[in-house]
């Protein structure tokens, strides 16, 4: 459920829905030895998934506009093709380094397209956020709250910041990274070595769900983690923000808002 709408989330796009949602893409994208039209068009699949669950869960207290979505959109899937093609035609240029450190490098390739290209998708389509900023409320204390929920009173905007809207959307694209990182690059790296055992060798109809089954359990444990790293209700203190916000904080002299996820 959207934190400043109260509307319910689309359950592909729900974070609670992630992993299988993002299963199949993460798969495509890491099969080995994919030509230049499966890159891309796994690519682009992937910033299209990447383009809904940003705006589903994103800050809704400054919408953004569909002209401005569809230029978000190409961008970032511009530039994951242009890194994934890009470096994968240079890594098998890299004589220097040996066959098995080129297989590697290949293997990672997706990784480097997705890191970049997610953290970009998250400022380009939250931009608007950083523009207009977002709304923040006073910390309540314990006391507020009961009182709050007794009379079903809402707690009052104290107005829109930029600086909370760029601290909200910089951790959301660090988060992007941190969850892409054992995900993009752990099972690739596992899936290299189990390529050379004679078991898989001999079976290779079994690469696919050895793949599908590394990628899940990297994620079943990567996603709550990078999820963690920030709260979705942030707080920081009222004097960290524009001088019209100074000694206006609640509790603690905190204000909070919705980071977004």
């Amino acid at each position: 459920m959207a934190l400043d709408t109260g509307q319910p989330v689309l359950l592909p796009f729900r974070m609670s829905c992630f992993v299988l949602s993002n299963l199949v893409v993460t798969a495509g994208m890491l099969t080995p030895g994919l030509q230049t039209t499966g890159i891309i068009l796994w690519q682009i699949t992937n910033q299209s998934l990447n383009v809904a669950i940003n705006s589903a869960n994103a800050n809704k207290s400054t919408p953004l506009s569909t002209q401005t979505m569809v230029k978000s959109y190409l961008v970032a899937v511009s530039a994951s093709c242009s890194v994934a093609v890009g470096l994968n035609s240079i890594v098998p240029r890299l004589k220097k380094v040996s066959p098995n450190a080129r297989m590697i490098l290949g293997r990672l390739v997706p990784f480097a397209a997705v890191a970049t290209a997610g953290a970009l998708n998250v400022f380009l389509m939250r931009g608007e956020e950083i523009r207009r900023g977002i709304d923040i409320y006073p910390m309540l204390s314990e006391e507020e709250k009961k009182s709050r929920e007794k009379s079903g009173e809402p707690v009052a905007s104290l107005g829109k910041s930029k600086k909370a809207a760029t601290l909200a959307v910089g951790e959301t694209a660090i988060s992007r990274v941190l969850n892409a990182t054992p995900v993009m690059a752990v099972p690739p790296l596992i899936l290299v070595q189990l390529q050379k055992m004679d078991w898989l060798k001999s079976r290779p109809r079994m690469v696919l769900p050895v793949n599908l089954g590394l990628i899940l359990t990297t994620s079943l444990f990567a996603l709550p983690l990078a999820l963690g790293a920030f709260p979705q209700r942030q707080a920081v203190t009222s004097n960290s923000l524009e001088p019209e916000f100074h000694d206006k904080g609640g509790a603690d002299g905190k204000v909070k808002f919705n980071r977004g996820i």
